[in-house]
């Protein structure tokens, strides 16, 4: 199994900290992002793939299917980036160019499938491959870290340089239920489902409550109200809830799909 790589995951947490180190007199345009981009792939393929092997690039469809079971799904990040001085038009137009330019030049596998996000089909891939192949994830999103319950399955934070592990797949992934995701706009289970939206305070978590909860089957610790919010934050988090027809999308996409001619690179 070869090195899966969250493309905009990695694309943009890249650019985050390049940006921070340039001058505020220097421009962010084109030719930069698709420099960093093709360079940090190259990077990646030669520190890892000996161990690995090749690069599967996993991109990050236009729509979303946990929009529509969630309507409130990332709905902050729209507004974040309208109050933001990037041009995110600018860096999603040349991400997209991109992803088609490695398509028709370059010798790595791109999947970008109708309705999945790049945790899909990382996961399903994953979930598909042999347990004796050693199998790489290049994210700092630290949502992977649930799939570490797969033997040989190595995250690699590409901006903090490191390997990220848990010792506990099982409990990280019902903590994150629990907790929720803020950042994909996912409030805790106890919490109204708009809490974030609003603006408002979600409920509060002690460690002495999580520490039960995590013992504890989550029909015996939450009231009917909070089971719910369980249950939808289950659907959005753990990546076995993948559409089995997306599954199917997925895993025939990538059977099909061919590396580009090596004499192109």
């Amino acid at each position: 199994m070869p090195i899966l790589v969250d493309l905009n995951q990695v694309a943009i947490s890249n650019l985050m900290v390049a940006i921070n180190s340039y001058s505020k007199n220097e421009e962010i345009d084109e030719g930069l992002i698709r420099h960093m981009v093709l360079n940090s792939l190259r990077m990646y393929k030669v520190k890892f793939g000996d161990k690995y092997g090749d690069l599967v690039i996993c991109c990050d469809a236009r729509h979303y299917w946990r929009r529509k079971l969630f309507p409130f799904y990332k709905a902050s990040r729209k507004k974040d980036r309208s109050n933001s001085t990037l041009d995110w038009t600018l860096i999603f137009e040349t991400l997209n160019k991109i992803r088609d330019e490695i398509k028709e030049h370059f010798p790595y596998i791109v999947l970008d499938v109708d309705r999945a996000e790049a945790d899909d089909i990382i996961a399903v891939l994953v979930q598909h491959a042999s347990p004796f192949d050693k199998k790489l994830i290049l994210s700092g999103d630290k949502d992977f870290m649930q799939l570490q319950k797969y033997n040989n399955v190595d995250q690699y934070a590409p901006v903090q340089k490191k390997f990220i592990r848990t010792d506990s797949p099982k409990a990280f992934l019902k903590e994150q239920i629990i907790r929720g995701d803020r950042g994909d706009g996912i409030p805790n289970c106890l919490s109204s489902d708009d809490v974030l939206v609003k603006g408002e305070r979600q409920k509060s978590i002690s460690k002495k409550r999580l520490a039960g909860w995590l013992e504890a089957a989550p029909e015996d610790c939450f009231a009917e109200n909070q089971l719910r919010g369980f249950r939808s934050n289950e659907q959005l988090i753990d990546l076995e809830f993948v559409p089995e027809d997306l599954k199917e999308q997925i895993m025939a996409q990538y059977a099909e799909s061919e590396s580009g001619d090596r004499s192109k690179l």
